[in-house]
């Protein structure tokens, strides 16, 4: 299946049905009084996340969605029937925005969360609403509200504690595969990933976190250039970026003024993305000789004028990679700590009856 990321549809909610302005006609019951009910509700549009559902392909075809109208009232106090609602089933990480105002509707994060992107149009009154001790026979009804119209904007941002990014061929595909069960196409060419891959990493019994695997990045990438551009959005939800790097390219390209371009990239993209914690990976340390690899990892600090963490592994081997699979499972069990005592903090002590 391809993988499809980005949607736009339109959604109509029901019309709501007309009031009705009816009188009483009944053999031995003279002068009825009005009995006119109400029109239904129109059917609402409910957007649904579902984690069964990978992609947003659906919708690329099936655009237009409505809901129908609800019914018209009628005599003897009969209220018109609703509108049925609809229900749009998406992947969950799925971000909902209206198109016309830019309004954030809804951000799918968790399976089953619903979210109401169109409401159905109220019924309009009977008549049976507008008798009073001076008006007995009212003629008076109201018409159903109009359902709401929207276009709006589907936009998939995968769920993952960890992102991958890096140049083209740099090993991230390779690296995937070694910690998990994803197999991502590998080979000895540029942009052999053409769509994110999630790959959950299990590094003890109860202790796992998924990685996400996107297209290589390029110089400019922020402007359009390559595809890593179109999914750099994926990365936005995760708790840590591997920046992983090709120590020994075999263009003989300088590897510090790549880590620079693709840093420079994130920082033009999205400042929070930038701002993000981020490891530097030597991969491919395989083609460097024992005695040497020391003193490339202090040179590549040296240069690139980093305290942050550098790790160097081999993915094709295997080399340093389970390592550093359980230092990120560290990393992110610390993070959620951190933003449990922070919760906590923000909620004060509990009252006496929470603690008994």
């Amino acid at each position: 299946m391809k993988f499809i990321d980005e949607a736009t549809i339109e959604v109509a909610a029901g019309n709501g049905g007309d009031g009705s302005a009816s009188f009483r006609r009944e053999k031995f019951i003279p002068k009825g009084g009005p009995d006119g009910g109400d029109g239904g509700r129109g059917g609402s549009i409910w957007a649904i996340a579902d984690r069964n559902i990978n992609t947003l392909i659906d919708y690329r075809y099936a655009r237009r969605h409505e809901a129908p109208d609800g019914d018209r009232g009628r005599g003897a106090d009969c209220y018109g029937a609703g509108g049925e609602d609809i229900e749009l089933r998406m992947p969950v990480g799925t971000v909902i925005v209206d198109a016309g105002t830019g309004e954030r509707l809804a951000d799918l994060s968790e399976h089953g969360q619903r979210a109401l992107v169109a409401r159905g149009g109220k019924g309009g009154l009977g008549n049976l609403h507008f008798k009073s001790s001076v008006n007995r026979a009212p003629r008076e009804f109201t018409k159903g509200e109009p359902g709401e119209q929207r276009k709006l904007q589907l936009e998939l941002r995968v769920l993952a504690d960890v992102g991958l990014l890096g140049m083209p061929n740099a090993g991230k595909s390779t690296f995937i595969r070694a910690v998990s069960n994803a197999r991502p196409k590998v080979a000895d060419y540029p942009f052999t990933t053409l769509h994110p891959n999630l790959g959950v990493v299990r590094v003890g019994p109860e202790q796992s976190f998924v990685i996400a695997d996107i297209p290589g990045l390029i110089e400019g990438a922020a402007e359009g250039a390559g595809l890593g551009h179109q999914f750099l959005r994926h990365l936005s939800r995760t708790g840590l970026l591997l920046h992983l790097v090709d120590c020994r390219p075999v263009d003989d390209s300088d590897p510090v003024r790549d880590v620079r371009a693709i840093v420079a990239e994130l920082r033009k993209y999205d400042e929070r993305l930038y701002q993000k914690p981020r490891w530097l990976v030597l991969n491919k340390i395989d083609l460097v000789p024992d005695d040497e690899r020391d003193a490339m990892v202090t040179e590549f600090r040296r240069r690139l004028r980093t305290r942050g963490r550098v790790f160097a592994i081999s993915a094709a081997t295997g080399e340093g990679c389970r390592e550093l699979a359980a230092e990120i499972a560290r990393f992110l069990q610390a993070e959620r700590r951190a933003e449990q005592a922070a919760v906590a903090t923000e909620a004060g002590p509990a009252s006496p009856e929470e603690l008994a």
